[in-house]
């Protein structure tokens, strides 16, 4: 069921260390998942992503939110119809979808959504 004009749903990037049973490839020094998640505020939405991510049996160390839609396009960001899809389904499902998973192997450098740098 479709949630209220209070909940909006922000990008939120996440970085991972490392945790037994985590999941994450071997070798893998952590990962950095990039998150739609649901919410009033994007705080609530930090909140609700870190409790899940952990839920998970994985190690959230830093969450570093981009805003809605909205602001993403003002800001410049690309953002694909793939992405716009699972934006809609994480308002409509009031819930945390993880749209990219990238393991860490050394010093990579997480780069923005929709910056077009991951490329």
């Amino acid at each position: 069921m479709a949630r209220g004009d209070r909940h909006k749903v922000y990008t939120l990037l996440v970085q991972l260390g490392r945790k037994d049973g985590d999941g994450l490839p071997e070798g893998a020094t952590g990962a950095a998942l990039m998150c739609f998640a649901s919410g009033v505020d994007e705080a609530e939405a930090v909140r609700e992503t870190v409790a899940i991510l952990k839920q998970a049996d994985t190690a959230p160390l830093d969450v570093t939110g981009y805003g809605t839609l909205e602001e993403r396009e003002e800001q410049g960001h690309e953002i694909d119809d793939e992405e716009r899809a699972l934006m809609i389904r994480a308002l409509e499902e009031n819930a945390v979808i993880v749209a990219q998973m990238t393991p860490f192997f050394g010093n990579e450098q997480m780069d923005a959504p929709g910056s077009g740098t991951a490329h």
